[in-house]
């Protein structure tokens, strides 16, 4: 089996992963609530994982980092904490579903959307967000990368903006967090939303955002936390405010695992790999006869590469890959429906291959030679 599906999620993680979740799970009380050995120890766990989570994304320090089950949470909780009537929100057509769906609800709700467009290869058409102001924009949304086409949002400039008229700024690094270098004080970014089991090489289930010290994010869930218990409202102090209830303490292990094996091995080295390998395929496929390829190759990309074979369905195609080849990739629409319609993928959707640094040269060729081949059928 040859797996090309890490933008999905990162199937072969570190075995230190692995253990550090089992450790925990027989090891581990609840963090918070408690004074003991093993509640103790949770809570050394979770707070680990904070730090090494703030030396990764360069944040001002652990409590600026708070979980969540997964982007989508993180996401949910930044928008609709940040947000609300008579507000204006400028987003691109690049996002995720994970940021639309929130979106539209709060339009439903008397919360104002813009989207900014993109080109033929898929890029933001960065003057339109100057276009789009108005005199009640109170933030922008975008996505690190691309999960379709791989492209990168050239988050220096958003947040340039962004500064330039007091705007609120959101990332959403499901793609980009682990797999490229992230300073968030650097770029200026307000709440940045990640999960834990793509490139950050934790389990799925694991996830949060970082919050800049001062912005207060209204909680999506209250409850329990442990502290402040005859307070009739949920504290407001980070990392607590947004952490209502159990952690998944297990997962929380696991995500810490893989976030200091990536601070071992260096983030930058892995990206070069990586980039290495989708540049490999990419150049191998690209003269292929009926190979479309989507997205901008000329620019610093997240390790994707999505194309199609002539007018064949994409489901097909990836069928045909795995049944055929053994190749595991992913096709359809990947929950970005304002991409498909801007590439005019809507009806075919698109065959993403995401590599990892656990890919090898001869899997991206062998990838490359078996689409060549399902192009001659």
């Amino acid at each position: 089996m040859i797996y090309i599906d890490n933008a999905a999620t990162t199937l072969y993680k570190p075995p230190e992963v692995g253990q550090a979740m089992l450790d925990a799970l027989q090891t581990a009380g609840n963090p918070g609530r408690g004074a003991h050995a093993p509640t103790l120890h949770a809570s050394r766990i979770v707070y680990e994982t904070r730090e090494a989570l703030a030396q990764l994304f360069h944040a001002e320090g652990p409590a600026c980092i708070a979980f969540a089950s997964n982007a989508t949470q993180a996401l949910n909780t930044a928008i609709n904490g940040l947000f609300g009537p008579g507000n204006h929100v400028i987003t691109t057509v690049c996002e995720h579903n994970s940021v639309l769906r929130p979106l539209y609800r709060l339009q439903r709700q008397g919360v104002e959307v813009s989207f900014v467009d993109v080109d033929a290869n898929g890029v933001l058409c960065y003057a339109q967000f100057e276009q789009l102001l108005r005199p009640n924009t109170r933030g922008v949304v975008v996505t690190g990368a691309s999960n379709v086409t791989g492209n990168r949002t050239d988050l220096a400039f958003v947040s340039a903006f962004a500064k330039k008229h007091g705007l609120l700024f959101l990332v959403d690094a499901a793609q980009t967090a682990g797999a490229m270098p992230v300073d968030v004080q650097a770029l200026g970014i307000d709440v940045l939303c990640f999960t834990g089991h793509k490139a950050l090489l934790g389990p799925q289930g694991t996830g949060g955002l970082y919050v800049r010290p001062g912005l207060q994010v209204a909680p999506l869930v209250v409850g329990g936390s442990g502290v402040h218990s005859f307070d009739e409202r949920h504290p407001v102090e980070m990392p607590t405010a947004l952490e209502a209830g159990t952690l998944n303490v297990p997962g929380i292990a696991g995500l810490g695992a893989g976030v200091r094996w990536l601070l071992t091995q260096g983030v930058e080295a892995l990206e070069t790999k990586e980039n290495a390998l989708a540049r490999l395929f990419y150049e191998t496929v690209r003269e292929i006869p009926g190979v479309r390829l989507y997205g901008d190759f000329t620019a610093p990309r997240a390790p994707i590469v999505s194309l199609n074979l002539a007018g064949e369905d994409s489901a097909r195609v990836a069928d045909a890959l795995w049944e055929e080849y053994g190749i595991c990739v992913r096709a359809g629409a990947h929950c970005a429906p304002l991409m498909h319609k801007a590439l005019g993928t809507v009806e075919q959707g698109v065959v993403r291959f995401s590599f990892s640094h656990t890919n090898t040269r001869e899997e991206a060729l062998a990838a490359a030679r078996a689409v060549h081949s399902l192009a001659e059928e």
